[in-house]
């Protein structure tokens, strides 16, 4: 799996595959998370399918678009079925939707462009627009997350230039962001009990750390650097720090190495949370997207019987 397009590769029964992208503005002013699912690891409709039998990811796709800001925030997350669904090596379409690698007409070499039109809930809104993710710097690093290797990780563009123009909400923006992919195949739940993850962009290289706890409670967590050569070099986990419970209550660890300042949580659930904070990092005092994740909350009756009010399906 070489390259940027990997759009078309294939995903094994009960297992997913996805492709991650967050961004903030020059300002700090705005902020957005993008994620296309084929094999939505969090959809309350594939977790039950797979209780009954082996069921096919390509049934249960989805693209998420948080924004965040000025205008408050916005979540889309329609899941669709298969026939909603069209994808190959450079393209990934699920319903009016799409996430493409195209040849930029203004910028040198390869280009995510991911082109919205998808409806908020609970409260319904349209959210239409374009968001164009240029990579910095290219990793080809593939690293198992778990030790039988059934979950993958690649951080494909760990620096990026974006630029996002939407219509719905009417706001234009250019900024930095961070591409990534995960692929296995099993649910997350089979082997994960929680994790942990952040990123951040410095000057002239990426800041990213994974701290996973395993389904048999053991640990097993690292801390990386990536710079302009894309190969990722091993440093030492910053110390672990909390920053504070949500309306949700659910634990959110993070690691750091100084004190944070401005942390805002910018989505809350009962088993996840995405939150920016402010630290310094070596010489540097940069923004860092976070998330929380607990799968023994994402396989709780309760959850799963309220995740389809934010989660719609269109089969």
């Amino acid at each position: 799996m070489s390259g940027l397009h990997h759009f078309g590769d294939s995903v094994p029964a009960n297992g997913y595959r996805w492709w991650y992208l967050d961004a903030l503005s020059d300002d700090h002013r705005h902020g957005l998370a993008i994620i296309g699912f084929v094999g939505s690891v969090f959809s309350p409709y594939y977790f039950s399918a797979r209780k009954k039998a082996l069921a096919d990811p390509e049934n249960f796709c989805s693209i998420n678009i948080g924004l965040y800001g000025d205008l408050g925030h916005r979540w889309c997350m329609t899941e669709r079925g298969k026939r909603h669904m069209n994808r190959n090596a450079t393209r990934f379409q699920i319903g009016p939707s799409s996430m493409t690698w195209e040849s930029s007409r203004t910028w040198e070499g390869d280009t995510l462009v991911i082109r919205i039109d998808e409806i908020t809930v609970p409260f319904p809104s349209r959210v239409r627009g374009i968001v164009r993710l240029k990579p910095r710097l290219i990793s080809e690093a593939e690293i198992a997350l778990d030790p039988k290797a059934h979950h993958h990780w690649r951080p494909v563009a760990p620096v990026a230039d974006v630029e996002a123009h939407f219509e719905k909400p009417d706001i234009k923006w250019s900024g930095t962001g961070y591409h990534d992919m995960n692929w296995g195949s099993r649910p997350l739940e089979e082997d994960f009990s929680s994790w942990v993850w952040s990123r951040a962009a410095l000057k002239d290289s990426a800041h990213i750390v994974y701290d996973r706890v395993l389904k048999d409670g053991s640990r097993s967590g690292f801390a990386l650097r990536i710079k302009e050569d894309g190969v990722p070099q091993e440093i030492a986990i910053p110390k672990s720090v909390e920053l504070g419970k949500a309306f949700w209550r659910m634990d959110r660890p993070a690691h750091a190495d100084h004190p944070l300042r401005d942390v805002t949580t910018l989505e809350d659930s009962p088993f996840y949370t995405r939150s920016l904070f402010h630290t310094r990092i070596d010489d540097e005092t940069v923004p860092v997207f976070h998330e929380s994740l607990a799968l023994n909350r994402f396989t709780n009756p309760i959850v799963q019987r309220m995740l389809p009010f934010k989660m719609p399906r269109r089969a």
